[in-house]
């Protein structure tokens, strides 16, 4: 699972940073996920390692235009691809299927694909075998929602070496161990398939904020998450600017990951005022407001990515970790 910033700054475009959208990358399925949709975003698609053919789901936070003007020109040029555009599901707060049908009764686009649209309230928007979306209210000027998507855990690593040590013969008797079995051998010995199988693999989860003053539903969404994407507008000297605008420091984002229990925390949808070189307040000052109380704290660039990986243990469950993708 990776996370790819497709826009990283707020408001308007600038010749440093792109207006919000996020790619979620699940590199073994070969399909991604897209959350947010800003002004340029498929154009910033031309430049990262995602392509629109394999874009699956649409998550859209709130509709605000620096999150969402990018969305009718996406569709558009997903529909180009003709066979190879495979069906797609947009997400979005009340008002996302007015905002359709608004622009597709003024300039109607003929999509070459199905697209199912979905207007999102909290709890359980989406699940399959694999992963569970969830959504909850943040706190902004407009509905908004914040987003977790929770990876299901894995089934423990099958224990190899142990089955032909208790001298089961490999073939279909191994397929039932692993799947957690009982199964009697030819000397009428009972093996239970739990004893054969490592303790489940714990599954990933990433929280996306939207716009959002600091509240106490993005907290609980993020608790104990892998990886929290959360908004950083202002530095702390300028909270009257973010309590103004419904936004939040990039102290209160540190405060919020450290009591939500989170494992890193990336910033994003930075103002930029603080992007001249020769002002009072620089980048590298929003970054140590945030690392003096949240250490593992990074800041998102444009096209940069980070990568979320499993912790699994070694087939022997010793406590050295290795890391799958």
């Amino acid at each position: 699972m990776i996370v790819t910033f497709l826009g990283t700054g707020s408001g308007a475009p600038t010749t440093r940073r792109n207006v919000s959208g996020i790619g979620l990358r699940f590199l073994q399925a070969g399909k991604w996920w897209l959350f947010d949709c800003g002004e340029g975003t498929q154009h910033q698609l031309l430049r990262s390692p995602m392509k629109i053919s394999q874009l699956d789901k649409i998550f859209i936070t709130h509709l605000h235009g620096d999150h969402l003007y990018g969305l009718i020109g996406l569709l558009a040029s997903r529909s180009l691809r003709n066979g190879e555009a495979s069906p797609l599901t947009l997400y979005g707060p009340p008002g996302i299927d007015r905002y359709f049908r608004a622009i597709m009764d003024v300039s109607p686009v003929h999509l070459q694909y199905p697209l199912e649209l979905k207007v999102v309230s909290e709890g359980v928007i989406y699940e399959d075998e694999e992963v569970v979306v969830s959504c909850r209210k943040a706190n902004h000027r407009v509905t908004s929602f914040a987003y977790s998507v929770l990876e299901k855990d894995k089934p423990g690593a099958f224990l190899v070496e142990r089955a032909k040590e208790a001298g089961v013969p490999s073939g279909p008797l191994f397929g039932a161990l692993k799947r957690g079995e009982q199964v009697t051998l030819a000397d009428g010995r009972v093996l239970d398939g739990k004893d054969f199988v490592g303790a489940p693999q714990q599954g990933r989860k990433i929280v996306f904020s939207g716009d959002t003053e600091p509240c106490q539903s993005v907290e609980e969404l993020a608790a104990n998450a892998d990886l929290l994407v959360h908004e950083a507008t202002y530095a702390d000297h300028d909270k009257e600017l973010a309590v103004r605008s419904g936004h939040s420091t990039a102290k209160e984002a540190a405060e919020l990951a450290k009591r939500a229990g989170v494992k890193a925390l990336c910033l994003t949808h930075f103002s930029p005022r603080y992007e001249d070189e020769d002002g009072d307040f620089s980048m590298d000052d929003l970054l140590k407001e945030a690392q003096a109380i949240f250490p593992m704290t990074t800041l998102a660039e444009d096209l940069g990515s980070v990568e979320v990986k499993r912790v699994r243990k070694t087939m022997g469950e010793t406590d050295l970790p290795c890391y799958n993708e």
